[in-house]
């Protein structure tokens, strides 16, 4: 049985919020990298291709003998790579470049909701009353904030088109999510990490390495090499590595809080930074982003049986 001491249950907080810390601070950092030092897709190539090395590394070690077997399997794993690493990275860092970092901590929140609805369409689990206000409500937050103008100087359309590639990289994790726990249930974790970044990489460098290769690095300073390394070895490695070992000791009404600290830390950074600007058109939007998410969160009360009757 999971170890419940107080130091144990200190260390499944604290994995939690560095986690959640490495994600919040991505949204900023990544717009001091794109696109003034490098295009959106040289920068998923560094870190597809690094993180693939690294899970490649870590399987030998860890499940060296360990194969995805079976057709099934095999086409998931791809499916897998090709939506939660391939397109979903394209899509996230695209967009970010385009919107701005409160932006695309606020729409990434979307996520249980299409992973609900995914499970109902995929694995048909049951859609409730309760569940179905949460994605209405989820959904008008999401639709105000990807519609909404930007606070800085961009052009709407930029930020429009932003907007809609971290729409579409949020639905790609969410049906990723779905598609990809049988698989880990069956195989090591690093045996599906290294097949499914694989297939990432394969599909992101015909897209990303003319770009990556035609970067002029000699033109970064210390800080920029500093925001890539970040990427590659904190946001794509360390993050899920902490995720992965706090999943099993935490319960689902605490990953739930720190589903909504993200954003709020997000926030925090980006006008710390002076990356972005909390407005009070924000604020609502994320208000119902939230409430739709902690709706649909919401576990369904279990019938009560009915008394049996006097005989």
């Amino acid at each position: 049985m999971p170890d419940s001491t107080p130091a144990s249950s200190f260390r499944v907080h604290a994995a939690l919020f560095f986690a959640a810390a490495i994600y919040a601070a991505t949204y900023s950092l990544a717009k001091d990298l794109m696109p003034g030092y490098i295009q959106p897709q040289a920068a998923v190539v560094w870190r597809i291709v690094g993180a693939t090395l690294v899970f490649g590394v870590l399987k030998i070690f860890t499940a060296r003998r360990e194969r995805i077997v079976g057709k099934a399997d095999n086409w998931r794993a791809i499916v897998c790579g090709l939506l939660g690493i391939g397109l979903n990275q394209l899509a996230f860092f695209q967009g970010l470049s385009l919107s701005t970092p409160i932006n695309a901590s606020l729409i990434q929140t979307i996520s249980p909701i299409v992973v609900v609805l995914a499970s109902a369409a995929l694995l048909g689990d049951k859609i409730t009353l309760t569940r179905l206000l949460g994605i209405i409500l989820g959904a008008c937050g999401a639709a105000a904030l990807v519609l909404s103008r930007p606070t800085g100087g961009k052009v709407a359309a930029d930020a429009l088109a932003g907007n809609l590639y971290l729409l579409f990289n949020a639905t790609f994790f969410a049906l990723y999510l779905v598609l990809v726990a049988p698989l880990m249930r069956k195989y090591h974790a690093f045996t599906v990490l290294a097949r499914i970044f694989l297939v990432g990489a394969v599909v992101v460098l015909p897209v990303g390495l003319p770009q990556a290769l035609h970067t002029d690095y000699g033109r970064f300073p210390v800080y920029i090499w500093a925001e890539l390394g970040y990427m590659v070895l904190f946001l794509t490695i360390l993050a899920y590595l902490l995720n992965n070992w706090a999943l099993k000791y935490a319960s689902p009404n605490l990953l739930g809080v720190y589903i909504y600290l993200q954003p709020v830390l997000a926030v925090l950074i980006a006008v710390a930074l002076g990356k972005d600007a909390f407005t009070l058109d924000k604020a609502w939007q994320a208000a119902l982003i939230f409430l739709g998410v902690w709706l649909v969160g919401r576990k369904p009360k279990p019938a009560v049986a009915p008394a049996p009757s006097e005989v």
